[in-house]
């Protein structure tokens, strides 16, 4: 059977081992602000963990299991922290310093003013409750649409703990004692040890699996963005219209493309730089998402081309936005002074219909022939796709039957 010093020690490695994952997390994510929490909780507890060890050397002493149970829940505390902080969530020291306190408040009477050990497992095993406790409905409850794995294992695990420490207070409070003890020790507080080893190390897994996902989602983010100007890049834009596609090929309810040209931007990189050309594709596309609607996409597609997914919108609306757009870069370049870059802009507006079908790339070259019909015009405007009549005369191809078509064969 395994002794309880040694089952702590155990513990001690345990959460030395994952505060230097945590550390390594944290250092190598730095925006990563739940990684900061989780590191701390993982080092306080092994510091916790450590000092209960002392009951080996101070037998007549309960000093060991005041400042134990006290770093203990504070490090219960800073993970629960770490769970709101990784959904967004306003984490306050407020809540955390109050369990701490009040739980080395209530160890330090029932320890110095009033020896009951039923009292000291009450109060510790509800203060190592409540943090958890109050995490779960951010753990178990559906973010954007889907719950992240890692917070689901580590919503059951918490539910565990809690369970555990639950059932531990029933046992003390009926058998009338049952304090983990390092003199007498025996198999079912061995027992109990290993299980909080075991589960301990099941939630920082959960934790870790949360950073994973969402480290892996932020990747996955950063290659539909495009480096400079922050908006999706052309790979975003064919997937939103391919997706746009499909759907307003189930539904029938059409969609518009918005292709946005900068006029001169070849003559302000040769004339002002490369680095004023940058400033003036940031700056554009800072003003076109001022005059876009919720579930637009704005996307740069190459050097000075743009494009713009309209979901369930026509070709007037289309318009309509592109007007907008081509407004605000009036009124910037008519507030240009000194060496200030006006930027004026064509822009091409295409709707999806029944003959673009699945294919993203029809519904672009239409936006293109659109676009040239501006540049033609002057520029600094915009041309709707109209697709009748068509572009190239249809070819009558008279039928054959199937005998004459063998006949050839």
């Amino acid at each position: 059977m395994l002794s309880v010093p040694t089952l702590w020690t155990v513990f001690v490695i345990n959460f030395l081992a994952l505060g230097l994952i945590w550390a390594y997390v944290m250092r190598s994510y730095p925006s990563f602000d739940a990684a900061r929490f989780w590191t701390g909780s993982a080092f306080v507890a092994a510091v916790g963990a450590a000092m209960a060890m002392l009951r080996v050397v101070m037998t007549e002493s309960l000093l060991p299991l005041l400042a134990a149970g006290t770093a203990l829940v504070f490090a219960a505390c800073l993970a629960a922290m770490g769970i709101r902080k990784f959904f967004g969530r306003p984490v306050t020291w407020r809540a955390t310093l109050l369990i701490t306190g009040l739980t080395f408040a209530g160890l330090a009477i029932f320890i110095f003013g009033y020896d009951s050990v039923k009292m000291r497992v009450t109060i510790y095993s509800i203060a190592q409750s409540l943090p958890l406790l109050m995490s779960l409905r951010l753990l178990l409850t559906p973010h954007e649409g889907r719950i992240n794995p890692g917070a689901r294992l580590a919503g059951t695990v918490s539910i565990l703990i809690i369970s555990f420490y639950a059932l531990r207070l029933i046992a003390c409070l009926v058998s009338g004692g049952g304090e983990f003890s390092f003199l007498q020790f025996n198999q079912l507080q061995s027992a109990m040890i290993l299980v909080l080893v075991f589960l301990s190390m099941a939630l920082n897994f959960g934790f870790l699996l949360m950073a994973m996902d969402r480290l892996r989602n932020e990747v996955a983010d950063l290659a539909l963005l495009d480096d400079l100007t922050g908006v999706a890049n052309r790979r975003h834009l064919v997937q939103r219209l391919t997706e746009e596609c499909a759907r307003s090929e189930r539904s029938g309810q059409p969609f518009a493309l918005l292709v946005i040209d900068l006029d001169g931007f070849k003559s302000i990189n040769d004339t002002h730089g490369h680095a004023a050309g940058d400033f003036c594709l940031q700056h554009f596309t800072l003003m076109a998402q001022t005059r876009l609607r919720p579930g637009d996409l704005l996307a740069r597609t190459g050097g000075d081309e743009f494009c713009i997914v309209l979901p369930s919108s026509t070709l007037r609306e289309g318009a309509m936005i592109a007007r907008r757009v081509l407004e605000v870069c009036r009124l910037d370049a008519e507030q240009c002074v000194g060496s200030d870059i006006p930027i004026a802009v064509s822009i091409g507006v295409a709707q999806w219909n029944r003959e673009i079908g699945p294919f993203p790339d029809r519904l672009i070259a239409a936006a293109d022939h659109a676009l040239y019909d501006a540049k033609k015009s002057g520029r600094n405007c915009f041309a709707a796709y109209d697709p009748a009549p068509p572009l190239v005369p249809a070819i009558e191809i008279p039928a054959l039957s199937d005998v004459t078509l063998r006949r050839r064969a």
